[in-house]
């Protein structure tokens, strides 16, 4: 996924601009010229993210005919996780970037919530070619999974009362395979996954709206694991130990449910709403059973 996080980033931060900007506000029927602006866009950042990944990326591996590769076994799914969460905020995107032009609800979720999808499964064939990986097909379930969460709340509420969430930490293991995991702070928090965490993050007001909880108020759940070295553990020649999965119970909250006048800080908060909020958390993990973090990250 640290292939494609700064595309995402920019992708976000430009339409959360646009959407908050006094001078872009919300179209309420539909704009042809934003509409055309924004497929000639997203068509130029995606075709021009696919191509840098091709000559920075896979021309300095060797390519070879399609194949699949199975790798659901592999960091114990916690690179699933990344695919999921990336589908879901690049569909997210997408639709929201086109509900800014005043397109239509059903076209906005065939369209734009779809784009993860799409730019995903791209990767993936691009994937399928080279000799070093093979298209995964966990991978392609985990971006279908990405969008199903965004498409169908959507469907069910018209919002998005769960979101996926991010959180990380640094770990000891980073420094066993600094070329693998990450040798600062920036590349380890894109791969370490024995560092990262992924979360459910559900707000409670909004599936009972005359209730007297704080609008901002969520509960999460996470997925996390530790002692990974390598992608597949029993094909590593040792490890120091054996990697096992964390399950977490916390709060969490939601940003752009925080009142504010400030567009700049809507912007910001929808931004960064991405990241879960430490806060003390509950973990279950398949070593040492419960233990409780007083400040989780």
């Amino acid at each position: 996924m640290q292939k494609l996080f700064l595309f995402i980033f920019s992708l976000f931060t430009i339409t959360n601009y646009a959407q908050t900007s006094s001078f872009y506000k919300k179209s309420d029927t539909l704009n042809l010229k934003r509409r055309n602006a924004v497929i000639i866009s997203e068509s130029i950042l995606a075709g021009g993210a696919l191509l840098a990944l091709n000559q920075l990326w896979y021309a300095d591996y060797p390519q070879s005919s399609f194949h699949l590769k199975n790798d659901n076994n592999d960091w114990n799914q916690m690179d699933k996780a990344g695919h999921f969460m990336t589908s879901y905020y690049i569909g997210k995107v997408g639709m929201e970037v086109l509900d800014w032009t005043g397109v239509s609800k059903k076209n906005q979720l065939i369209y734009g919530a779809t784009l993860g999808f799409s730019f995903l499964t791209a990767v993936e064939i691009f994937d399928g070619f080279s000799k070093e990986w093979g298209a995964s097909p966990g991978d392609i379930l985990a971006n279908a999974t990405g969008t199903g969460l965004l498409v169908g709340q959507e469907l069910l509420w018209n919002e998005q009362r769960i979101t996926v969430k991010y959180s990380f930490h640094q770990t000891h293991f980073a420094k066993e395979r600094p070329n693998t995991l990450g040798e600062n702070f920036l590349q380890q928090t894109l791969k370490d996954y024995n560092g990262q965490t992924y979360w459910l993050s559900a707000n409670i007001w909004s599936f009972n709206k005359k209730s007297s909880f704080p609008k901002w108020l969520n509960v999460a759940l996470g997925y996390g694991a530790e002692g990974m070295l390598f992608g597949n553990q029993n094909a590593a020649n040792s490890t120091i130990q054996e990697p096992y999965r964390q399950f977490y119970l916390s709060l969490d909250v939601d940003l752009t449910k925080i009142r504010t006048n400030s567009e700049f800080l809507k912007s910001v908060f929808s931004v960064i709403n991405f990241v879960k909020i430490p806060a003390p958390a509950l973990e279950i993990n398949t070593k040492n059973g419960i233990s409780l973090h007083y400040l989780y990250f």
